[in-house]
């Protein structure tokens, strides 16, 4: 499944989550062990939202992130957008969505080809998108556009860890009980072995940072979680 190349992977991954979109929240609480809530408020914080600040959540899924930016600046202006109809659609009748009103902004969009003019955002967040891409630095050029000079990058993904004494462990969560219980819950079992399959295949949190400063980011960095299978990275466009 990782060997799919441009439309062929991105019909794949549209396929897949539309597939699993209403257990897709439960899955990543389990698959975290409840770590995904506190990694979302780190997303938010790192993204330094003022007032009034425009924020887009790009894969936004069911829009957990841009959730968690109205909850920590209500008065920001902030877009979910998501190429998964089926995964907005779970999102925009959850319970908690009664919370954010029409302050939050569903729209379609392709990672690879924003709807927005440049210069439009004042941050940018994504939460397990970019390593489902079809072409990462593409992904990445394009955010850069629709940042507004200053304005910053947060990416929480997957990324491959060090070998340890827990690499065993590691292995055996990521490719025999993440696909056995996700298959379970979901009955969707392809759609959680490509998990550990695109983890493996994705650039490791070094190289995410390289590839961020090829495009024209400054002042990035990252924190590595969850025994270094966690990643989150910031930047900012110059001004």
């Amino acid at each position: 499944m990782t060997n799919l190349t441009g439309n062929e992977r991105s019909a794949y991954v549209q396929s897949m989550f539309a597939r699993i979109a209403r257990r897709y929240d439960l899955m990543n609480t389990l698959m975290t062990v409840g770590q995904d809530e506190y990694w979302r408020r780190q997303v938010i914080e790192q993204a330094g939202l003022k007032p009034h600040a425009r924020l887009l959540d790009i894969g936004a899924g069911t829009g957990d992130l841009a959730r968690e930016a109205l909850r920590q600046e209500p008065l920001a202006k902030v877009v979910a957008a998501d190429f998964t109809f089926e995964m907005m659609r779970v999102g925009r009748n959850r319970p908690t969505s009664r919370e954010t009103g029409n302050q939050l902004l569903w729209s379609g969009a392709d990672a690879l080809y924003l709807p927005f003019p440049a210069k439009t955002f004042d941050a940018i967040v994504s939460g397990f998108l970019m390593r489902n891409v079809g072409d990462l630095q593409l992904a990445l050029k394009e955010q850069f556009r629709a940042l507004k000079p200053g304005g910053r990058i947060v990416i929480l993904d997957t990324t491959r860890p060090a070998r340890t004494l827990l690499s065993p462990l590691i292995w055996i969560h990521m490719h025999v009980v993440i696909p056995l219980v996700g298959g379970l819950l979901s009955g969707v079992k392809d759609a959680y072995r490509y998990l550990p399959e695109s983890t493996e295949a994705f650039v490791n949190a070094k190289e995410m940072a390289v590839r961020m400063a090829a495009v024209g980011f400054k002042r990035i960095n990252f924190e590595c979680l969850m025994l270094g299978t966690i990643a989150i990275h910031w930047g900012e466009r110059p001004l």
